[in-house]
């Protein structure tokens, strides 16, 4: 395993205000995670932290496009200088949150330097886009879409990079089984599994399937982007969107290990996860041990 690096990017500007004149508290994401400290208990490097640009909505109004857009721009190619210094230095970071947003940074830092894969453990698909919706805004709900060339070129045409991975090289777990999405992700040949194929195949059995489809020499290594909402609400109510049907936490834990134990795995980032959501900070400890023994626990057997 390469040397680990915690690196934290606190951004909250894909996401819309949970209540008027507030802001998202998942940019606490990080701090939590480090109360808990996640530093120490992966024997981790330390990155420092990518400061993002303050979260002003101004006068955005629907039908604007994606809101803080300049902001998110500035901010990826920012945050893909460090996830970049950090992969080609042969390192593996662990990127902490923020918002789903984040991701953009990775896909962008990693096609500068090839062809990587994405394993997404979400519990949505963050396929929003003007082709299949009227309310585009929140680019935390719309990574995956910008991330393949889905939307402003202001977004998803960094550095002339578009698109910063390709559809058949993108690997979505978690979505709920009524998700909306799933027609369009078919059709589109984007491979997907939602909870209840998770339950049916088995975690072990599909995510080692899943690695062993992106281990393949077309690709330079694949990254994982870990969206807390994927779990339960029973469990992780910290969230953003807690919908029902979620995993739980072993089923998670099988998936997280089994993908970022693959040589070919070249980083994490972690999002979503709301400290102010979390008074007691259960969640977020959970959340941390599941990160943590994924890299440390020896992996889960076949179920």
């Amino acid at each position: 395993m390469r040397p680990r690096v915690v690196l934290d990017a606190p951004s909250n500007l894909g996401l819309r205000p949970p209540a008027p004149g507030t802001v998202p508290g998942c940019y606490k994401l990080a701090g939590a995670l480090r109360e808990q400290r996640i530093v120490q208990r992966l024997g981790a490097l330390e990155g420092g932290v990518v400061v993002p640009p303050r979260y002003d909505l101004g006068d955005w109004r629907e039908g604007d496009g994606v809101f803080n857009a300049t902001a998110i721009a500035r901010y990826t190619r920012a945050l893909a200088d460090r996830v970049e210094g950090h992969v080609r230095a042969g390192e593996f970071p662990v990127v902490l949150g923020g918002d789903c947003s984040i991701q953009l940074g990775a896909a962008l830092a990693l096609r500068r330097i090839g062809r990587y894969g994405l394993a997404a453990i979400d519990g949505s698909a963050d396929f929003r886009h003007p082709g299949n919706s009227d309310r585009i805004g929140a680019a935390g709900g719309e990574e995956l879409a910008l991330s393949t060339g889905r939307g402003q070129t202001d977004l998803t045409d960094l550095e002339g990079l578009r698109p910063y991975l390709r559809d058949e090289d993108v690997r979505l777990f978690g979505m709920r089984d009524g998700d909306e999405d799933r027609a369009e992700m078919t059709a589109l040949k984007i491979s997907h599994a939602t909870v209840g194929e998770i339950r049916e195949w088995g975690p072990a059995v599909l995510a080692r399937a899943v690695v062993q489809s992106l281990e393949v020499d077309v690709l330079d290594g694949f990254w994982v982007h870990l969206d807390a909402d994927v779990l339960d609400p029973s469990v992780m109510p910290a969230v953003d969107s807690p919908d029902d049907g979620g995993l739980l936490p072993g089923e998670l834990a099988t998936l997280l290990s089994t993908l970022v134990r693959s040589p070919r795995c070249v980083g994490l980032n972690i999002t979503i996860y709301d400290p102010d959501l979390d008074p007691d900070g259960t969640a977020g400890s959970l959340l941390t041990d599941l990160v943590v023994d994924a890299f440390t626990d020896p992996e889960p057997p076949a179920r």
